[in-house]
């Protein structure tokens, strides 16, 4: 399912009330759908704030409100840009509906509320972009003072109020929001990277009369959006039909990237993962692995090519190479048949003999941006989205382009942005493990848009489960906590649990 633009949306929505559904009843399944994502995203209940304006937005927040509530035990107040008599009557019949006696007329006292503090920016809807009325302003400040000094989370309902869900441009005066919901289907200019600042994660709230068959050159790596990935396993499976995983990577210098890398191919469901290091260090690294490793020591790459494997990763952590090492593992990359992971040190390797026609359709690269740049410095000039769109017009292999928004691509294919993350997981090994998870959805047989769109959803989602956690924070989270939380993001996907 691709993206839409506004007219879109917007034509999408009358054409279901010329099927014969209802304003009341589209905004009452947009705001039951939008509890219920809300309870699933932030699990441990506390105190949950609206801050509204006067229309359907405010409606929609209001029935998401009267659901945290009423079936996941939370407080609930709400926070007003205007009297309620100046509210649309349907917005109007959803207040009256929620039961509160009266909304709050100063800022909350924040010190004093039971458990996280988690603020629903329903001030404006898709009807409304540019710049925030100076009515919406105050209340705007208002949640970004508490996010900043009060540990509130902000979710925005449909789109942050302020922004441009088109061209995805942030005005001034934009609500930050840690994510949004967007309802019914994924706004275009909000999966751009320029817009994510503002966005945070993103989610989609399916409402059923307004699905669209739409496609378009951008697609929102969602579970709501995509299928695969979510079929169980035969019972008479076995860890030969799991496939095998052959990791080349970690050095002296940083040995627990190949032990990241591996531990990510074990966690993503491979049967069988076998480490290969320089010889020099099978014993460092074999010390540092579990039980579940096969650790090898190899004095050449190419000697990889007489082993049976059904997918490769290279590159985690190799480091500055011996010309006779880059040399046997230039050879392999160019000469293995499997599906093939290309990261880090391989990449820079590549880069820096300007060897790019090496790649080929087996293979999946997995640059940061300042990879990107090297590979590809006459792009530097074009934003992300165009730039993957033009490298990969250039080479026949995936994109998998890291970044606050992960974007996922090869020739003649839809650009996938990633949904889930958070700024917890800018730290080292990250890309090791998410290279690892990659490896092994390639090996069970995947397509590598596909697996690299699988490996980044989970490792993004694991990392927004672990911050549920009371111990864990942005600054603390390490990739052996995402690691961790690998098992529960995959049952997410599997189950469209966010």
């Amino acid at each position: 399912m691709g993206t839409v633009t506004i007219a879109e949306s917007r034509a999408i929505e009358a054409a279901a009330k010329a099927n014969g559904w209802t304003e009341e009843q589209l905004l009452n399944l947009a705001g039951e759908g939008l509890g219920h994502a809300l309870g699933r995203f932030f699990p441990h209940s506390g105190t949950a704030i609206g801050y509204l304006g006067k229309g359907h937005n405010a409606g929609d927040t209001l029935v998401a409100l009267r659901i945290l509530r009423d079936r996941y035990g939370w407080k609930i107040a709400t926070r007003h840009a205007y009297p309620l008599a100046e509210c649309a009557p349907l917005t109007l019949k959803k207040w009256d509906e929620l039961g509160i006696r009266l909304p709050l007329d100063r800022p909350p006292l924040w010190q004093d509320l039971d458990g996280p503090l988690i603020l629903l920016d329903g001030l404006v809807g898709t009807g409304s972009t540019g710049t925030l009325q100076k009515s919406l302003v105050r209340l705007a400040r208002e949640m970004q003072w508490l996010r900043d000094h009060a540990g509130a989370r902000v979710a925005a309902i449909d789109m942050p109020s302020g922004i441009d869900p088109d061209s995805g441009k942030i005005f001034p005066e934009t609500v930050i929001a840690d994510i949004t919901f967007m309802i019914g289907n994924a706004k275009r200019g909000l999966l751009n990277a320029q817009a994510s600042t503002a966005t945070g994660a993103l989610a989609v709230i399916p409402v059923e009369p307004l699905a669209t068959s739409l496609g378009g050159d951008c697609e929102l790596i969602s579970p709501q959006t995509h299928d695969f990935g979510k079929q169980p396993r035969p019972f008479d499976f076995h860890k030969g039909m799991a496939g095998r995983v052959a990791i080349l990577a970690g050095s002296a210098s940083f040995s627990g990237a190949g032990v990241l890398a591996a531990m990510g191919a074990l966690r993503g469901g491979a049967g069988l993962v076998t480490l290969y290091v320089p010889h020099s260090i099978s014993t460092l690294i074999s010390s540092k692995c579990p039980p579940e490793i096969i650790v090898q020591g190899i004095h050449d790459p190419r000697e990889m090519l007489e082993f049976r494997f059904d997918a490769l990763v290279t590159g985690c952590g190799l480091g500055e190479m011996e010309s006779d090492f880059s040399g046997g593992l230039l050879e392999l990359i160019s000469k293995s048949p499997v599906p093939t992971v290309i990261d880090a040190d391989a990449l820079n390797l590549i880069s820096k003999i300007a060897k790019s026609g090496i790649f080929r359709e087996n293979h999946l690269l997995t640059p940061h941006p300042g990879e990107f740049a090297s590979l590809a410095p006459d792009l530097s000039s074009f934003s992300r989205e165009e730039a993957a769109r033009k490298f990969v017009d250039r080479v026949p292999s995936t994109l998998l382009l890291k970044g606050s928004r992960t974007i996922v691509t090869r020739r003649g294919q839809a650009l996938r942005c990633n949904s889930t993350g958070n700024p917890g997981m800018a730290s080292g090994g990250q890309g090791d493990l998410l290279a690892g998870v990659i490896g092994a959805r390639l090996a069970i047989g995947d397509s590598s848009e596909d697996a690299a769109a699988l490996g980044a959803w989970t490792c993004g989602r694991a990392a927004e489960i672990a911050l549920n956690e009371r111990h864990l924070s942005e600054e603390s989270l390490l990739p052996s906590d995402v690691l961790h939380f690998l098992g529960a993001a995959f049952h997410d996907w599997k189950t469209c649990r966010r």
